[in-house]
């Protein structure tokens, strides 16, 4: 299925491609420490492999692995990686209107594939949906080329990180170009008064609630910058009718 030959043919595929080659080699060192932390962590092999490729998501994982190790209630990690993937919610959301014209199983696989940096990159390439069954042919396959990269970039150093797992210190600090490889996303995509206002309170609060245990100051950070952001978008006045979005 990875991915449909109709899609990987078209011209938009090689250009996703080429637009997500540049952040693959961050992403990949952020898997390969997110892959030596989990065995590190107690995890098994099978664990952690079953982790890598089903999760599928970095920044919850790495939550994730600290509260497994500190033994905190399986409740808290379910809210905890709940919590930090709940940007996705918000991605989904945006990509609906460009995918809801393909059969579920094309949705959701077009969805547990699309990572923070491809999504940031299709919509900058694509900011608006069309209705024309080429455009949305080369919308897709501009998408399936930007999560490729990211797919492969993340999954193979993070097998690869399963099997050498005591074998790289994590002293190495490889995992803090995870965090340079957020902030470029967080970047990306800050392009709105509302948005920063979310990041800084986020931000601020995560700082202020740092002595919370089991990391719960990034579940405090997160939710509070969520609901504020809706809260104040829907304090915004309404366009005029007519006028454009």
């Amino acid at each position: 299925m990875f991915w449909l030959a109709s899609v990987r043919r078209h011209p938009e595929f090689r250009d996703g491609v080429r637009a997500s080659a540049p952040v693959a080699p961050g992403i990949a060192a952020w898997g390969l420490m997110t892959g030596v932390a989990m065995v590190n962590a107690g995890m098994s092999v099978a664990e952690s492999v079953a982790m890598t490729l089903l999760v599928y998501a970095g920044s919850s994982q790495l939550a994730a692995i600290p509260l497994l190790v500190a033994g905190a209630p399986m409740g808290v990690i379910w809210a905890t990686g709940f919590c930090v993937n709940l940007r996705f919610v918000v991605f989904s959301l945006h990509l609906r209107d460009y995918l809801i014209h393909m059969p579920r199983w094309r949705r959701l696989a077009n969805g547990f594939l699309t990572a923070d940096m491809s999504y940031a990159l299709f919509t900058a390439r694509h900011p608006h949906p069309v209705a024309d069954p080429e455009g949305r042919a080369a919308q897709e396959a501009y998408l399936a080329g930007n999560y490729a990269i990211t797919w492969v970039a993340w999954i193979v150093p993070s097998l690869l990180g399963v099997a050498l797992g005591n074998l790289v210190p994590a002293r190495w600090g490889l995992g803090f170009a995870g965090v340079l490889c957020l902030l470029g996303v967080m970047c990306s995509l800050a392009n709105t008064p509302l948005r920063i206002l979310a990041a800084v309170l986020a931000g601020g609060v995560a700082v202020a609630a740092s002595a919370l245990p089991f990391k719960l100051n990034v579940v405090a950070a997160i939710a509070l910058a969520v609901l504020a952001a809706f809260w104040l978008e829907g304090r915004r006045p309404s366009r005029p009718q007519g006028q454009a979005a």
